[in-house]
């Protein structure tokens, strides 16, 4: 009797430790030398799931640079699964000091997720509006072999050499009328594609009449998810869906198959997303 209860108690014990590795939401500061601090979102069922669970990186705007991690949970998909929006993935979701984004500092944080969390490292995803657009394509264009796929809203890319965007499944979308970053500025790199002949895995929308802060709305559909997760690396010749379509219409619509019971959603922060 004494040997099954001292086992009972290590079991308890372990499961314990367990679950503290793996919080809901848990913030990692300072884990990184000199990188990023980021929060780390585990699904519901990621017990269940472990080494076959995709992973979400996703980079925010200029409005939510600092030093307050608490800020960056204020639109995307940690603000979407607030409201009701499930998300079956690791949501990995760093903080920029300010300054452009480092692909080299977000590779380091995927590799520290690798490290600490069980998942499908063939099915990695970044996406990123404005700011977080740039690092998006920055990060992509430096790393196409660890992202399956990579959705850029109304960003550009700063990256000298953008070869690598053509190695992966990738949409990039902008609103014609944004006026905090020129629609000019996806164009040009859709027409760098075009012209060097990297444009077979490209997708691209220009929303007509949308403005900078309405493409957030973005990251609160179903089907933004949807489209991420049908890419893996491990596709054959790694073909972008275009099966999913999202146009100006899907925006106000953003929310109406969250969870009745979640918030309910404000509009969307046109003047301080960044």
């Amino acid at each position: 009797m004494m040997k099954r209860l001292l086992l009972l108690f290590y079991v308890v014990v372990s499961c314990l430790t367990v679950s503290a590795q793996y919080d809901f939401l848990r913030p990692v500061k300072d884990s990184i030398p000199g990188g990023y601090d980021f929060w780390v979102y585990t699904p519901l069922d990621y017990y269940y799931s472990l080494e076959r669970t995709p992973v979400i990186i996703f980079l925010h705007g200029q409005s939510l640079c600092g030093n307050n991690l608490n800020r960056v949970r204020r639109y995307g998909p940690l603000d979407a699964i607030v409201r009701g929006r499930e998300i079956e993935a690791l949501v990995i979701v760093p903080q920029n000091n300010g300054g452009a984004w480092n692909p080299d500092k977000l590779n380091d944080v995927l590799e520290w997720t690798k490290h600490n969390y069980a998942m499908d490292s063939t099915r990695v995803y970044v996406m990123g509006m404005s700011l977080g657009g740039y690092g998006t394509l920055d990060f992509a264009a430096a790393y196409p072999d660890k992202i399956a796929a990579a959705m850029a809203l109304c960003g550009g890319c700063s990256a000298k050499d953008k070869s690598g965007l053509g190695q992966l499944p990738l949409w990039i979308l902008h609103g014609t009328a944004d006026k905090a970053v020129p629609i000019s500025r996806s164009k040009e790199v859709v027409e760098e594609l075009q012209q060097a002949h990297k444009d077979s895995r490209l997708r691209f929308d220009w929303l007509k009449g949308a403005s900078h802060g309405a493409l957030a709305r973005i990251f609160y559909l179903k089907k933004t998810y949807d489209w991420l997760f049908s890419h893996s690396l491990a596709d054959p010749d790694r073909p972008v869906k275009r099966d999913v379509t999202i146009s100006l219409s899907d925006l106000p619509k953003a929310y109406d198959d969250m969870d009745k019971n979640a918030p309910d959603p404000e509009v969307v922060y046109e003047k301080t997303i960044e």
